[in-house]
């Protein structure tokens, strides 16, 4: 393991078994410290998020985006101190921790037998609304985690969310889509962040006016499941309580081939986790390119990549690491 690869996964633990001890009016006050430090050093990071937002707020002024990345960066700080805290909260703590508006959409779909696949963007606590799934309504989902170097990392990262109730499924091997259609058929839940991918299997949509590509799972898994596809998005207010909307399902097209049904579904997706973003951009974590003009051409998208075609959090919760300087996520 290379002198790096000990220090990021000496971070991480660091941060699971120190941040979660502290009283949590203390670790409240780090997150936002460290947020403004590094908001305050304008790194690369905080740049882009910026750059981002510009896409968001088009006539926001260069102050106000100033002001919502500060905010984005205190948002984003608060979710890795919830995260590396949320192994010791109770289980009525994670209970009353969200507060989602529209949970009719997954309750009826779950009862109903029919499986569900919910699609997030990077928007507030991925990870505590999975832990108030798992808890609050005692239903066990599946996600896929990318496999990370070092070996460690990914295993740390594995545990905590099994910790939380989840099934992980690593994404090497090709397994991970087959899987998650079984789940789904047998009437299961689905969990994928999915607003990101630059891969070559991506689905192209426009975002904010310009195109971007975004995973083709959820439409994919909707398509040949018969699951229902439902959007998921996710922000803080001045409470403890994260809020958040379950979006009415995304409906398979009557007709078209897969590829054009598929493409119409991702835009539907897109278009709702626009919404969400419009309305809380300081909750949405971006700190990277997503834009397809940003992104250099002469490179292999693949490498940018951070999720797959099913929607792989764990890699791209991996490079959240609350590095000051890169902020990356």
């Amino acid at each position: 393991m290379s002198a790096r690869d000990r220090l990021t996964d000496g971070l991480y633990g660091l941060g699971w078994s120190t941040v979660k001890n502290l009283p949590e009016p203390v670790a409240v006050r780090l997150g936002r410290t460290i947020a403004d430090l590094a908001w305050k050093r304008r790194g690369k990071g905080v740049l882009r998020l910026e750059s981002n937002y510009a896409r968001v707020v088009p006539d926001a002024s260069p102050e106000r985006l100033a002001e919502l990345s500060r905010a984005g960066m205190r948002s984003y700080l608060r979710y890795w101190m919830e995260s590396f805290r949320l192994p010791a909260w109770s289980k009525e703590r994670i209970k009353g921790g969200f507060d989602p508006k529209g949970l009719h959409h997954l309750t009826d779909g779950l009862a109903a037998g029919r499986g569900v696949v919910l699609a997030l963007p990077h928007m507030a606590n991925w990870d505590l609304a999975g832990a108030w799934v798992t808890t609050k309504l005692q239903t066990p989902f599946t996600t896929v985690a990318e496999r990370l170097k070092p070996e460690t990392l990914y295993d740390r990262f594995v545990a905590y969310r099994e910790g939380l109730g989840m099934e992980v499924l690593p994404h090497s091997g090709g397994t991970a889509f087959g899987t998650l259609a079984r789940r789904l058929r047998d009437g299961g839940l689905v969990c994928l962040v999915a607003e990101r991918d630059l891969s070559s299997s991506g689905v192209e949509v426009q975002f904010f006016g310009e195109a971007t590509r975004i995973p083709a799972g959820p439409a994919l898994l909707a398509q040949q499941t018969g699951a229902l596809l439902l959007p998921v998005t996710l922000w803080y207010d001045d409470s403890p309580v994260m809020q958040g909307r379950v979006h009415p399902p995304i409906e398979v097209p009557e007709s078209g081939s897969r590829a054009e049904k598929t493409s119409v579904m991702a835009q539907a997706l897109a278009d709702a986790f626009a919404t969400g973003i419009a309305d809380h951009p300081e909750d949405w974590h971006m700190l990277q390119r997503l834009w397809l003009k940003d992104l250099d051409p002469t490179k292999n998208p693949a490498k940018n990549s951070v999720q797959n075609p099913a929607g792989d959090p764990a890699e791209d919760s991996a490079k959240k690491a609350p590095a000051p300087e890169k902020g990356t996520s």
